[in-house]
């Protein structure tokens, strides 16, 4: 939990100062705010109704991309599996953040767990959305890169400040 030290598996290594209760308070509900805005973006991203413009603003990227040979491999499988890589890094951010910086390895299977949760939701449920299993391994993927660069500038910082 944020705010309370945590040791670092015995080596001694404080991840938050307990001599800050204000700083731990503010830091929390700062993190309950981001995980609930967080949340709230996912769902409307994910089991809103799928905005006609979107697949447009894929399609133009595409588009563009393709104008240079340099760039051609961008097709639109990829930005799409790059865009929900990049919707997911927040999943495996906040889940080190609430964990106090340790854990960051569960985040792969939170990140699955969540776009499972949203997969199932938009195939049984969503008429205009539809399930995909590239979307299960981009979201996991986006999870567990979120946490691990995370969990690297936290033992980095750790390592500096001790």
């Amino acid at each position: 939990m944020v705010g309370r030290p945590h040791r670092d598996r015995g080596r001694g290594h404080a991840l938050t100062s307990p001599s800050a209760p204000a700083r731990g308070r503010v830091g929390r509900i700062a993190l309950v705010a981001a995980t609930v805005v967080y949340a709230l973006v996912l769902a409307s991203q994910t089991l809103g109704p799928q905005p006609e413009t979107a697949g447009g603003v894929l399609s133009a990227l595409t588009d563009w991309f393709a104008q240079w040979p340099a760039s051609a491999w961008l097709t639109y499988p990829v930005l799409e599996f790059t865009a929900n890589v990049v919707l997911f890094l927040p999943v495996g951010i906040l889940w080190v953040l609430w964990r106090g910086g340790r854990g960051w390895a569960w985040a792969a299977a939170i990140g699955l767990a969540v776009s499972t949760a949203i997969e199932t939701t938009q195939g049984l449920l969503l008429p205009d959305r539809f399930a995909d299993v590239r979307d299960l391994v981009s979201n996991t993927l986006g999870a567990l890169l979120g946490a691990a660069v995370l969990a690297v500038l936290l033992r980095r910082a750790r390592r500096r400040a001790g």
